[in-house]
């Protein structure tokens, strides 16, 4: 393939030059898991999280999805913005913290060529987003079939300064809260974490953290104690929790020592309740691409329009609207404000009654449908097609890496033959660097 005169929509329709190299991804987990044992658990766990084609972007839909992502955060750094977001979000959400969160998920919509200009939207945000190591390791598993096609492969450099930046990333929340001492003790908490589909990836970071000197674990909420002012897992203290729960707010009496420790200062929690409230609230997105609101804020024209192109349209499903968006419901998806995952998410056009008296009973937004791109797995006239998204890994505002996430079906789902995470690089550029 000549690469100098690379077509985005040909590629991803046509190339199955690079492919995932299986023996290299075993090598890889066995290597980051720290027990080659434990690679029959992560085969068994996780039979389609790893496609076997790439995406590939055009330079321009790098650099939007940048800009879209620098645009929200300056808007979300204004005092009117927060003030707004939080007046309706749980006190907790108010608790002061200099953590930034780690692996915020900007989750786009991005048709893979220039032929469809419209083909473009922030689906949503995402605190705790999963999946950033473990595209670190499938990074170390591409293969290619064809010299034009080499460059294109990360190489072992790029993928070990990516866990690297990972690594650096928790350590400076930790000296943002805490700079009297190093980072020494990590909490890897979710509830029933050896039965969440992405425990592999616990696995994963707990070795890597062991790797840099920071001792850590893998903890139901239930192993942790909240005791003379620190907070305990199997009679160590903790520094930092790495929060993977889905209880946002914190609000579940099972988190109650999390919570404590949290509004204590006792402990460095990322991401944490204001991260969501501010960023990861499906709400948000309705400000965010409302003209009046952004205007009454005093955010500059040029961020607004940059917010307004990228943002699909969105509104809070009320009783004053819902009649119209009955009507209108083939041209929008409806999420759940608090919603992940995909969970309890709907394209308007496979609505049922009965879950339309849910979404319009309250809780939900509708957000204008932009349809995700498309990648050829296979070749022949009965080639699989499957959807993608594109998911951007951002700590500080930064984008830190990128994946794409191939599926069938209304949402991204890990259920598809042939699909799951798949590397992101830039048409006729080489691979899109991993680190900052």
């Amino acid at each position: 393939m000549n690469t100098a005169h690379i077509n985005t929509d040909n590629f991803n329709s046509e190339c199955f030059c690079i492919s995932l190299d299986d023996q290299a991804l075993a090598r890889s987990m066995a290597e980051g898991l720290g027990n080659p044992a434990l690679l029959d658990l992560v085969r068994d766990r996780l039979p389609s999280m790893f496609s076997a084609r790439p995406v590939v972007l055009a330079p321009s839909q790098i650099q939007r999805m940048a800009r879209l992502i620098t645009a929200l955060e300056s808007v979300v750094a204004l005092p009117a913005y927060r003030e707004e977001v939080l007046s309706r979000s749980d006190p907790i959400a108010r608790h002061p913290t200099r953590a930034q969160s780690v692996f915020m998920g900007y989750d786009f919509h991005v048709h893979a060529g220039h032929q469809d200009p419209g083909g473009f939207g922030l689906i949503e945000v995402n605190t705790n987003a999963g999946g950033a190591l473990l595209n670190a390791m499938l990074a170390r598993a591409q293969r290619a079939c064809c010299p034009e096609i080499e460059n294109w492969v990360p190489t072992a450099a790029q993928a070990d300064a990516l866990e690297a930046s990972f690594v650096a990333m928790f350590r400076n929340e930790w000296r943002l809260c805490q700079a009297s001492r190093p980072l020494q003790t990590v909490a890897i908490v979710d509830t029933l974490p050896a039965q969440q589909y992405l425990y592999p990836e616990f696995l994963l970071f707990q070795n890597l953290f062991q790797r840099h000197g920071i001792k850590a674990f893998i903890a139901d909420p239930s192993q942790l104690v909240w005791r003379d002012q620190r907070l305990w897992c199997d009679g160590v203290a903790i520094d930092l929790v790495y929060n993977r729960l889905t209880d946002f707010a914190l609000t579940e009496p099972a988190h109650a020592h999390v919570r404590e420790a949290y509004l204590q200062d006792a402990v460095v929690l990322t991401p944490h309740p204001q991260a969501h409230a501010l960023l990861a609230d499906k709400r948000n997105l309705a400000l965010l691409c409302h003209a009046p609101t952004l205007q009454a804020m005093g955010v500059p024209a040029d961020t607004q329009a940059v917010l307004l192109e990228g943002i699909p349209q969105t509104e809070v499903v009320t009783p004053d609207n819902a009649e119209r968006f009955w009507a209108q419901r083939k041209g929008y998806f409806f999420k759940p404000f608090a919603g992940y995952g995909g969970k309890a998410a709907y394209r308007g056009d496979k609505l049922t009654h009965r879950v339309w008296d849910e979404i319009k009973a309250g809780g939900y937004i509708a957000q204008a449908w932009v349809a995700p791109g498309e990648r050829t797995i296979s070749a022949g006239e009965s080639g699989q097609v499957l959807k993608f998204d594109v998911r951007n890994y951002v700590y500080g505002g930064h984008v830190q890496s990128l994946a794409a996430r191939l599926y069938q079906g209304q949402t991204t789902n890990f259920r598809t033959p042939g699909g799951g995470f798949a590397p992101v690089y830039v048409g006729g550029e080489g691979f899109l660097s991993p680190a900052i």
